[in-house]
């Protein structure tokens, strides 16, 4: 907070497609689609025009015990990006309780089916699931979470496998290592786990890092040969952030649960969901007095302003996807990148795949570490406004996670703010490096 108060603020008044503009009329490229949320731009008139539709019916009723149109039809084209495979859907309001959600609903089952020592959870190493405690128990994240730790439960993590992927720079993959490391624990553990939980393709608060096509397929298969649940968390990487509608559909994968949030209502309106198929649906049907109900709900879950927007904004990210759009603007971004960052001084490392990117920043003797203070991400992101950006830095690396939208124009934007940015303060910070 000492550093925040010590910045001037900037105070956004108005968003106009991929741009926002603040109280003295700046303008500034949205360079993290305002938290990874952002699909078709800020203002955009066929979303605004299924929230006003909406707001004209009814803003909010509760679906605790009841139920409203527009939830259900959402409900109907969710359980089609799985083709029907995961047909029920539970809705909350952001991604960490999306994960909650599936979480609580793999313990349950277990014990409803009689299985109750199936109560542990496998993760990766990297992984951010969000800050709810269950979230934080199978997140790997300890600047995060660490002061937290006493009140967590445990989860076991094997390790990411190590890749690489951007235009023209060498891919590295440690796929097969970190699969037999996964196939171990399962041997051992299978019979009291009840789940594993990952990020599919790319973990975005572990920096961008990536995992190798086919990798999550062949989780997949481990998780079916050892009777545990998959749950594939895709609050970030659905909705055409990696160029589909889910990594899921990319891959091949049905997971036993599909966690949605972020872009789900294109950054319009906090919701969240939780698919699963017919089979777990049924263990939680009975009389009420067999105690099979999943007591969980929250006060907003599928409100209708966010189904209505969440719908108007499926049907119009279906045809930019089929028509070439995020392919082509996918392609530009790691080409800009690798133009702009690829012999960089003060560029240790580059990656992008989709929608996705990340540079990581490090004084031109690259066996030195900028010291923590320097907060050399923070000054470039800082400086990076002065160029017409907004976009935030995760450490010593910048993260580029623009609108779905973005055009040509914007993209070349995105990536000269960044170097301008960090032309003018990188070299100036070099002197304070350490061993």
């Amino acid at each position: 907070m000492k550093e925040y108060l010590a910045n001037p603020r900037v105070h956004l008044v108005r968003g106009e497609g991929c741009w926002l503009v603040d109280a003295e009329g700046r303008r500034y490229l949205d360079g993290n689609a305002s938290v990874w949320t952002n699909v078709h731009g800020h203002n955009d008139p066929d979303l605004n025009a299924a929230l006003k539709a909406q707001l004209a019916q009814v803003a909010h009723v509760t679906l605790l015990g009841m139920n409203h149109v527009t939830a259900t039809e959402l409900a109907e084209d969710l359980s089609a990006l799985t083709d029907g495979k995961l047909p029920r859907c539970f809705f909350t309001d952001n991604g960490s309780n999306a994960v909650e959600v599936a979480l609580k609903l793999s313990f349950q089952y277990w014990q409803l089916i009689g299985r109750p020592a199936k109560r542990g959870v496998i993760a990766m190493t990297g992984a951010y699931h969000g800050d709810t405690f269950g979230t934080m128990s199978v997140g790997d994240h300890r600047g995060f979470h660490q002061r937290f730790e006493s009140w967590l439960f445990a989860s076991t993590k094997f390790t990411a496998p190590v890749h690489s992927e951007c235009a023209g720079c060498v891919q590295q993959t440690e796929m097969q290592a970190s699969l037999s490391e996964l196939e171990a624990i399962l041997k051992a553990q299978a019979t009291e786990t009840a789940c594993l939980i990952i990020e599919p393709r790319v973990q975005g608060a572990a920096g961008m890092m990536q995992q190798p096509q086919g990798f999550i397929k062949a989780v997949e298969k481990l998780c079916r040969q050892y009777d545990v649940h998959l749950i594939l968390d895709e609050v970030f990487t659905a909705f055409g952030r990696l160029g589909a509608l889910t990594v899921a559909e990319q891959e091949g994968v049905v997971p036993d649960f599909l966690c949605l949030a972020k872009g789900l209502t294109a950054g319009y309106l906090p919701m969240g969901a939780t698919l699963t198929s017919e089979k777990i649906y049924q263990a939680f049907a009975g009389e009420f007095s067999e105690g099979r109900t999943f007591f969980h709900g929250h006060t907003f879950s599928g409100n209708p302003l966010g189904c209505a927007v969440a719908r108007a904004s499926l049907k119009k990210l279906r045809p930019m996807i089929a028509s070439g759009q995020l392919a082509e603007s996918a392609a530009l971004l790691g080409r800009e990148i690798e133009t702009a960052f690829a012999a960089h001084p003060h560029v240790a490392r580059y990656r992008q795949v989709g929608l996705t990117g990340a540079i990581d920043f490090c004084p031109a003797k690259r066996e030195r570490h900028w010291p923590t203070d320097l907060r050399a991400g923070y000054k470039v992101s800082l400086a990076a406004r002065r160029h017409g950006l907004i976009i935030r830095p995760l450490g010593d690396s910048i993260l580029f996670v623009p609108p779905i939208a973005i055009k040509t124009d914007e993209i070349r934007h995105l990536i000269k703010a960044v170097r301008l940015a960090a032309d003018e303060v990188l070299p100036a910070l070099e002197a304070h490096t350490i061993s």
